[in-house]
């Protein structure tokens, strides 16, 4: 058999056949926005074939073989395919959308109804693809987005064991983040944050319970936001966790978060948590470059600082930069009892994800698992290939706990959120705050298949386990490493949060682009 970079490598290769000489080697000179994307797809200067052409030969370029970044696990086939019908349909003068013939990336716990796998780069999921399309991947599709591939990820979104090495699966290997060799993508939508920012796609969908969107987003340069629990539909997503997942953005600017949001966010029957959401008519209505005049921001310091001299010294140079650019700070204002329902968070993520994966994997057919004891026994059978480097304590752990009717986690899963929204609203409410700001984590660390992550710190945890949402934006980088600034608020306050993001990204401009080399270095990995 083939080594598996190879096997990787050949769906990519055959939809390169056409691809026109020379385009394999052509960089990005610039950083397009959609926006900027479909105006000169209307004048015709650009087509979404010659876009899904140029991210497929970056994919080939720089991602496969044993030297790539592996931030895509699986091309799709029909990419070309569906980019040439996006231009047929504009010539003929229909334009679905803002997305229309823009390449899209989906982290590979998102489910596709079509030829590719969806398997949260566990092997006990490639025997056969999901049967439908995801709620969200089927808004992309109507609203004529070309879905260009599956990214790696953390395996199982990074909930197997607490030793783990985030950004590698055993379908996909080792994410690596282009900013630096060896250094890791952060997980658990490591491939997302390393494709999108390595000019694979101009949009991504990544998915978080607690840091997952923000954190790989922060180490690779780009702006990623954790919508509200219940904007965006998890039916047809992987899960973790019923109060706490949601899918999110992960893009080079805030416009075009915003652009995506309004196609991700909407009511889905199969996901009771949409019912009740509080969906902005276009979210794009909130990107003013002078955005932050006159907002209230509250200043995170404890237990969301200290951890890392970088991302202290950036933070402090982005409360004078927020200041400058018209905010009034209230410093500190710290998220009240975090850290005092880490257990209980830890507790509610096991408990869900036994009840949530028994859920999902019985809408998977002609795969060997249909439960989480079914999955710790696929891995234990074929431990050389999935346990080659750490365990699966977490799914173990999980195994062991009882229903969702259990007094146990009814107390720890009313603990963790009312602490968890209580320490936003009332901080917010008492200082008539618009948004907190903190880091969102330190620069990407090197990555060790032998000791695991070496995870300093991040202010993730909050908005997670409330079911809020927070943005990252970049705020400036360590010696080339890409460090991201945290905005936080209450439920259903995306848009407010982009206006804020979105005049800070304004009026500092810290995103960059990482330099791909011409053959890709081998990473650094023990």
């Amino acid at each position: 058999m083939p080594p598996r970079f190879l096997l990787r490598l050949l769906p990519v290769l055959a939809l390169l056949a056409c691809v026109p000489a020379g385009a394999q080697g052509r960089e990005a000179a610039a950083e397009p926005t959609v926006a900027e994307l479909q105006a000169r797809m209307a004048t015709g200067q650009l087509s979404a074939e010659q876009l899904t052409r140029d991210g497929l030969a970056r994919i080939a370029r720089h991602d496969t073989g044993p030297d790539g970044l592996h931030a895509v696990i699986e091309v799709n086939p029909d990419a070309l395919a569906i980019a040439q019908e996006r231009d047929r349909e504009r010539r003929a003068g229909r334009v679905r959308g803002p997305l229309h013939g823009i390449p899209v990336l989906l982290k590979d716990n998102i489910d596709t109804g079509d030829r590719m796998l969806t398997s949260a780069g566990s092997l006990a999921l490639i025997d056969a693809p999901a049967a439908q399309d995801a709620f969200l991947v089927r808004r992309l599709r109507e609203a004529g987005a070309v879905v260009l591939g599956k990214t790696n990820l953390s395996e199982w979104a990074n909930i197997r064991s607490g030793k783990s090495s985030s950004g590698w699966s055993a379908r996909g290997g080792q994410t690596v983040n282009p900013y630096g060799p060896g250094r890791n993508p952060c997980g658990s939508s490591s491939g997302t944050g390393v494709a999108i920012a390595a000019g694979y796609a101009p949009l991504g969908v990544g998915t978080e319970t607690d840091g997952s969107i923000v954190c790989p987003s922060s180490v690779s340069g780009l702006v990623g936001m954790k919508p509200t629990v219940g904007l965006v539909s998890r039916s047809g997503i992987i899960p973790i966790s019923v109060s706490q997942d949601t899918a999110g953005p992960m893009t080079r600017s805030v416009a075009d978060a915003a652009v995506l949001l309004n196609v991700l966010a909407g009511p889905d029957p199969r996901d009771p948590a949409t019912v009740a959401a509080r969906i902005e008519p276009d979210y794009r209505a909130f990107l003013k470059a002078d955005g932050l005049k006159g907002m209230r921001i509250g200043v995170a310091r404890k237990r969301v600082t200290g951890y890392s001299t970088h991302a202290d010294r950036l933070f402090e140079q982005a409360l004078r930069d927020l200041k400058r650019l018209g905010a009034e700070l209230v410093d500190p204002a710290d998220f009240g009892s975090i850290g005092d329902y880490d257990e209980e968070e830890l507790d509610v993520l096991l408990y869900e994800l036994k009840d949530g994966m028994a859920k999902y994997l019985a809408t998977r057919t002609g795969v060997p698992v249909r439960t989480l004891a079914d999955v710790i026994a696929f891995n234990e059978r074929n431990a050389d290939r999935e346990m080659a480097f750490f365990g699966q304590e977490l799914f173990e752990k999980a195994q062991a706990k009882g229903a969702l009717t259990d007094k146990a986690y009814l107390d720890a899963a009313s603990k963790a959120r009312r602490l968890a929204r209580e320490g936003i609203d009332k901080v917010l409410q008492a200082q008539r705050l618009d948004a907190i700001v903190a880091p969102t984590t330190g620069p990407a660390w090197l990555t060790d298949h032998v000791n695991g992550d070496s995870y300093g710190g991040s202010s993730s945890t909050p908005a997670a386990v409330a079911g809020y949402p927070s943005i990252t934006v970049p705020m400036g980088d360590a010696a080339g490493l890409p460090v991201g600034l945290s905005f936080v608020g209450t439920a259903w306050t995306e848009g407010k949060l982009l206006q804020l993001a979105h005049a800070y990204e304004q009026g500092t401009r810290h995103r960059f682009a990482p330099a791909l080399p011409a053959s890709p270095r081998r990473p650094l990995m023990h």
